[in-house]
C-alpha cells in the first residue's frame, strides 16, 4: 500500500501540485490534512490509508520523552499547529509546530518560497509568519497526542535582539503547558540580526534566562521542566559552532537541533528568479551530517541531538542516527515525497533491524 501511494503522488498528485505557486500547495496540504482532523473517522482513514508501522524496536527515549519512532516533522511545515493530529496519523513519531511567535505577524512579503526540484531543494524567505501564541494555543489546549510535541519559539521580527528574551519567554508562558519541548529558533536567516544570537554570551544568557523561566513554569504547573533544545545554522564556521555549542552549554540547554536552512548558494546548481532566503532539503545532506558528527564528538554524546536537513529516506535517517543524532526530522522530503514518505521510511528503518537483527534503533546512535 505504501509504495503504491508513494507512486500515485510522485506520478499523479505532485505533478499537479508543482503547477501551483509554493505556499498555495502547501496550504492546500495542510487544509486537506486538517479537514481529515475535522471528519469523524477522518485520521483513522489516514492511518489506513498510508499504514504507518507501529513496532517497540523504533522507539527512542530522551529527554525524559518516548518517542514511537525517530522520524519526526521539522518546524516550519505546519507553523500555526494547524494539522498536529494528521502529521501523527502519516507516521510522524513527534512533531514540532512553529516558529511560533508572540504576537501575529504575516512575515516577509511575497513571493518568498521558491522550488528547486531538480535539486530536490527549497529556497524559503518566509520569515515567520505566525498567527501568535494565542492562536496556536487555542488549537493546542487540551488535546493529546500519540508522540511528543515541540513548540518551537521565535521573536517577531520588529522586536530587536536586546529585546528578544521578551519575545522568546512570552512565548514559552504561553505554550508551555501544550508542550513536550520547546526548541529555540536563533538560526533563521530570514529575521534581521537573528542569527547573532548564536554567539557564546548571547546564546548562554537566552538560554539561563528560558530555563529559569521553564522552572518557575513547572513549579506552577507541579510538573517537570520541559526540555530546551536550541536550533542551530548549518553555516557557522568551525571557530563559531565551538563558541554556539559552548554557550548552549553554558546556558544548561537540553538538546541541540542540527541545522536550520544555509544562505550558501554555491549548494545548488541554480537559483531560482528572485529566490532569496535560505536552502533546505538534498543539498544540505553532507553538512548537516558532518555537523552532527562533529557535535556528537565534541559533546561526547552527552548532547542528544535531532538531526534535520537533507532527511528523505530510510537510508538518510539511518545515516544521521550513526553520526550521531537520537532523532531526526523531515521537510522538504516530504514536500517532495508526499504524504507516503513517513511510512516508506520506516518501513525501510525497520526491515534493516531485521535483516542486521538489531533490537532497537536506539543501538545505532552514535554508532558511526
Amino acid at each position: 500500500m505504501t509504495e503504491r501511494t508513494f507512486s500515485l503522488y510522485r506520478r499523479g498528485i505532485w505533478p499537479l501540485l508543482s503547477r501551483l505557486d509554493p505556499e498555495q500547495a502547501h496550504r492546500l496540504t495542510l487544509t486537506v490534512l486538517h479537514l481529515s482532523e475535522r471528519i469523524p473517522g477522518g485520521l483513522t482513514a489516514l492511518r489506513a490509508a498510508f499504514h504507518p508501522p507501529v513496532d517497540d524496536r523504533l522507539q527512542v527515549h530522551r529527554f525524559g520523552l518516548t518517542f514511537p519512532n525517530p522520524l519526526g516533522l521539522a518546524a516550519g511545515l505546519d507553523k500555526d499547529a494547524v494539522a498536529v493530529g494528521a502529521w501523527f496519523a502519516l507516521g510522524f513519531g513527534f512533531v514540532e509546530v512553529g516558529t511560533v511567535t508572540p504576537r501575529p505577524q504575516p512575515g516577509n512579503p511575497r513571493p518568498r518560497l521558491w522550488r528547486i526540484p531538480e535539486a530536490g531543494a527549497l529556497v524559503n524567505a518566509l520569515g515567520f509568519p505566525s498567527a501568535g501564541a494565542a492562536a496556536v494555543r487555542a488549537r493546542l489546549v487540551g488535546r493529546f497526542f500519540p508522540g511528543p510535541l515541540g513548540i518551537n519559539l521565535g521573536r517577531n521580527s520588529q522586536t530587536p535582539n536586546e529585546r528578544a528574551l521578551d519575545d522568546y519567554c512570552a512565548v514559552l508562558a504561553a505554550l508551555w503547558d501544550v508542550a513536550d519541548y520547546v526548541a529555540v529558533n536563533v538560526s533563521s536567516p530570514n529575521t534581521p540580526g537573528l542569527r547573532a544570537l548564536q554567539q557564546r554570551t548571547a546564546l548562554a544568557e537566552l538560554v539561563r534566562v528560558l530555563q529559569a523561566e521553564n522552572q518557575r513554569l513547572a513549579a506552577l504547573h507541579r510538573l517537570r521542566p520541559r526540555p530546551i533544545l536550541v536550533k542551530l545554522a548549518p553555516d557557522l564556521s568551525d571557530a563559531d559552532l565551538e563558541d554556539a555549542l559552548a554557550g548552549i552549554m553554558d546556558g544548561g540547554a537540553d538538546g541541540v537541533i542540527i541545522a536550520n536552512t544555509s544562505l550558501d548558494r554555491t549548494l545548488v546548481p541554480s537559483w531560482p528568479a528572485g529566490g532569496r532566503g535560505g536552502i533546505s532539503g538534498a543539498p544540505l545532506r553532507d553538512r548537516a551530517l558532518a555537523l552532527t558528527r562533529r557535535v556528537y564528538q565534541r559533546t561526547n554524546g552527552r548532547l542528544p541531538i535531532i538531526g534535520v536537513g537533507g532527511i528523505a529516506s530510510g537510508a538518510d535517517v539511518l545515516e544521521r542516527l550513526r553520526a550521531g543524532a537520537s532523532l531526526v526530522q523531515l521537510y522538504t522530503g516530504f514536500i517532495y515525497g508526499g504524504p507516503a514518505v513517513p511510512a516508506r521510511i520506516l518501513a525501510d528503518i525497520l526491515a534493516y533491524l531485521e535483516r542486521e537483527r538489531i533490537h532497537s534503533v536506539e543501538q545505532l546512535i552514535g554508532a558511526g
